[in-house]
């Protein structure tokens, strides 16, 4: 059966992404970025927003306040329109412009429920918080990593990560840290009923 990983880059206060931060945050290394070479080749799942975004991004479009993008961030971009994706969405339309992506307009947790079931690769998220929220209240997450970068951005942060999710235990199976300054922690997930300590249960 194939894993299903659920990856984020966050802030050290969970949010996605900063108004007048570049991506990363500006603190991408050496470390980081050969990792991000390294890992092993994933299918990626995502919904329509990220879909969007990322297309976007791979087609030379920068957003409002970005005169242009970092090599370091053009090469990711190459990669991301290199790999295998499948994009959960009812609103968009085939075909899809991105190389490599697959629409799959019917319901995402039986979509990707199958996938696991008949597949021996790996999937891995890139955004679409709200798919990785149900998909891991579906118990169907088997990986939980989190690279945090070492900044807070109370003020300007956008897309609070971890807002609406269930309570859920994380079990540490791996760590590291990257150029000095960055972590990563991967976990396995197990989501909760009540709290351990919840005396109405």
């Amino acid at each position: 059966m194939s894993e299903l990983i659920v990856d984020f880059i966050t802030s050290l206060d969970g949010y996605a992404s900063a108004v007048g931060w570049p991506g990363w945050w500006g603190l991408e290394g050496p470390e980081y970025l050969g990792w991000l070479d390294e890992r092993p080749e994933a299918t990626l799942l995502m919904g329509a927003n990220t879909y969007r975004l990322m297309s976007g991004f791979a087609a030379d479009i920068t957003p409002a306040g970005i005169d242009e993008y970092s090599t370091d961030e053009e090469k990711a971009f190459g990669g991301l329109t290199g790999a295998s994706k499948v994009v959960f969405s009812s609103t968009l339309e085939e075909p899809l412009s991105w190389a490599n992506a697959t629409l799959v307009r019917s319901d995402a947790l039986e979509a990707v429920r199958a996938m696991k079931a008949d597949g021996t690769g790996l999937f891995s998220t890139i955004g679409s918080i709200s798919l990785c929220r149900s998909l891991l209240r579906a118990g169907l997450v088997d990986r939980f990593r989190v690279v945090m970068f070492p900044v807070i951005t109370g003020a300007t942060g956008n897309e609070r990560i971890y807002d609406g999710y269930p309570d859920i235990a994380l079990d540490l199976i791996a760590s590291r840290t990257f150029d000095g300054r960055s972590q990563l922690v991967e976990y396995r997930p197990r989501v909760l009923e009540r709290p351990p300590f919840d005396a109405t249960g």
